[in-house]
Order: structure tokens, then C-alpha cells, then sequence
């Protein structure tokens, strides 16, 4: 019998996607699938958009605001399928996507083996969506998975990912202590727990980058806490795999790779971050902002070249993402 599919999506404030992505899990070339959307708290209209998609395939609940972390495991606690598909509620799957590597899955036949896919990222036109490979898209064993994502700063978006109900099960639920980088710790405890990752190029999927939230929430010490956490369990995960001067050097990366966070601002984390390297055998080193910023550096000191680095990020990236709005408005429909 075909394997049943869980598509679980967690929804928080969603209402300008949620359709579009709803859509795209009821698209799927992939006859037996079951979706689960579970909204959490939403205070906009998310929850009656979904609820119009209801059906004998299509579940909607709702929840308390309690973070994506919980939603996501009221949505694995309801669901029925033998394989799990996780979808951010302003992600997209191509048609395709879970068949495609449903055909790798009959071939191994081993459900320790998560399978991963290519993805575009966009942010209001889905067909200008840029996919641009890097070295986890390619069959990994999972030490050198998790060395390659943490020695080049590399992250594989949580709708790629489709992962056997046992293996999810091994790995055990999202943690809800975590606000920021929860998908990061996820699915380096999920690669811990596997055999394999097996990238199918050909599946696709769309991650929609729209809003500069993600950039301000870092600023918060709660948010720096929960990234501070999410490295350190990490880090904990591929240590476990493999304790040796090359998984250290990797840690110790990926700590300083994430150290411009909470340098200087969050002194306490900064002594903590310090102290963990110590027990990986190193030392962190102030973030380097670049050349850009060093003249500011020199004259007005490191915050406020920090300051104005996030402040230039945010007006580039805001600009990108009007343009293709408007873009987007004025394309026919």
C-alpha cells in the first residue's frame, strides 16, 4: 500500500499566504496525503481562511499562542501518516515535490534515511524564486552533514525535508523553549539520529522571504538565549556522532560564525559563548564586521558599526522585497 503523507503546517498571522500555501499541500501529484494546519493564536484572519479549506483530507485546529515549536507537535500528535512533511505556512511545495522523493524511498526501503530537496528562495513572485546549490545538496552521511553546515553557514528550510514516521519519532518533538533558530536544532537532532540524507535534486520546494521580523527579533535577549541554546544542543548532537579535533573546529566555527548576535550587547551571553569555547579546546574572537564598516569602527567604535551594517542590511533587503511586491501587483493574475 502507497505510504500516506502527513503535510503538517503550523500558522501564526498568516492570512495574506495561508491559501497559497494550503494549495500548494492539496496540489501534490501524491495521492495519499492527510493535511493538518494547526493556527496558533492568530489574531488576523488565518484561521477562517483555513477553515475554508476544510474537508475529509484537510484538518484545522487551533491553539493558544504558544509558539511554532508547540503547533508543530499539536500537528505531529494528530497526524496519521507513516511519512512527515513540514511546511511553514508562507512556504511552498512544487506539485511534484513529495512524489519524487517518495520514488527514492521505494528504492532504499530504509526509514532511517530522511530525504531532502532543492529550494528557491523569493518573496512575492514564486517564478523569479532563486535556487542556489550548495554542499548539503548532495547525499551525506550525518557527521559530514552536520560539519559542512556548521563549518560554511549552511541551513536547509524545513519544507525540503520529508522523514519517515519512525525516524521522526527517533528524533523526537520540536523543542518549545525555543523561539529562534527551533528549525536549526530540529534537524540537527534529526541528522543525528539518522543513517543517511538523501538529496533528491529534482523535488522542489519555495522559500518565501517577505518580512524583515526575523532581523529585528534578534536584537531581544530572549531570542539571543534561544540561539545561544539552539547552537548548544547542536553542537551537543554532532559531538555525540563524532568527538574529535574536527568536529571541535566545526563547533567553534559555527560559535563564531553566530557571535555578532550577541557581541557586544549581551555581555552575559558573550561570557557564556566564551566559556563553551574554552571546552572546545579555542577561543572566540570579536566578530569581524567586514571592511565596509571598519572606518566607523575606528572612529565611533564596534556598536555603532554593528549598528549601521543591520541598519544597511535591513534598507537592502527592505528594497528588494518592495520592488517585487509591486512587481507582483502589477502582474496579471
Amino acid at each position: 500500500m502507497a505510504h500516506l503523507v502527513s503535510i503538517l503546517i503550523p500558522a501564526y498571522n498568516a492570512e495574506k499566504w495561508i491559501g497559497d500555501t494550503i494549495q500548494s499541500a492539496l496540489n501534490q501529484t501524491w495521492p495519499r496525503k492527510e493535511i493538518i494546519i494547526v493556527d496558533d493564536g492568530s489574531r488576523d484572519n488565518t484561521l477562517r481562511i483555513a477553515r475554508a479549506f476544510e474537508s475529509a483530507s484537510v484538518k484545522v485546529e487551533t491553539q493558544k499562542n504558544r509558539g511554532a515549536s508547540a503547533a508543530r507537535n499539536h500537528a505531529l500528535s494528530l497526524a496519521q501518516g507513516n511519512y512527515i512533511q513540514w511546511l511553514d505556512a508562507d512556504d511552498l511545495l512544487a506539485p511534484d515535490k513529495i512524489s519524487l522523493q517518495l520514488k527514492y524511498v521505494e528504492s532504499s526501503r530504509n526509514e532511517r534515511i530522511p530525504l531532502t530537496s532543492s529550494f528557491g528562495v523569493f518573496y512575492y513572485r514564486k517564478e523569479k524564486a532563486a535556487f542556489q546549490p550548495h554542499s548539503l545538496w548532495q547525499d551525506l552521511d550525518p557527521v559530514e552533514w552536520l560539519l559542512r553546515k556548521f563549518n560554511e553557514n549552511l541551513w536547509m528550510t524545513p519544507s525540503t525535508w520529508l522523514i519517515s514516521r519512525e525516524l521522526t519519532e527517533r528524533a523526537g518533538p520540536w523543542n518549545e523553549k525555543l523561539t529562534l533558530d527551533d528549525d536549526g536544532e530540529y534537524f540537527c537532532r534529526l541528522v543525528a539520529s539518522s543513517e543517511q540524507i538523501m538529496f533528491v535534486k529534482e523535488a522542489k520546494s519555495y522559500y518565501r522571504q517577505w518580512s524583515l521580523g526575523s532581523l529585528s527579533r534578534t536584537k531581544s535577549y530572549d531570542a539571543c538565549n534561544s540561539l545561544l541554546l539552539s547552537l548548544t544542543l547542536s553542537i551537543g548532537y554532532l559531538r555525540s556522532l563524532e568527538d574529535s579535533d574536527r568536529t571541535r573546529k566545526a563547533s567553534l566555527k559555527l560559535l563564531q560564525t553566530w557571535s555578532h548576535y550577541f557581541y557586544p550587547e549581551k555581555q552575559e551571553l558573550v561570557n557564556r559563548m566564551n566559556a563553551f569555547a574554552k571546552e572546545l579546546h579555542g577561543e572566540l574572537l570579536p566578530p569581524d564586521l567586514g571592511w565596509k564598516y571598519s572606518f566607523i569602527k575606528t572612529i565611533l567604535g564596534w556598536q555603532a558599526a554593528k549598528e549601521t551594517r543591520d541598519i544597511a542590511r535591513k534598507i537592502r533587503l527592505s528594497s528588494s522585497i518592495s520592488w517585487d511586491k509591486l512587481m507582483y501587483n502589477l502582474s496579471p493574475k
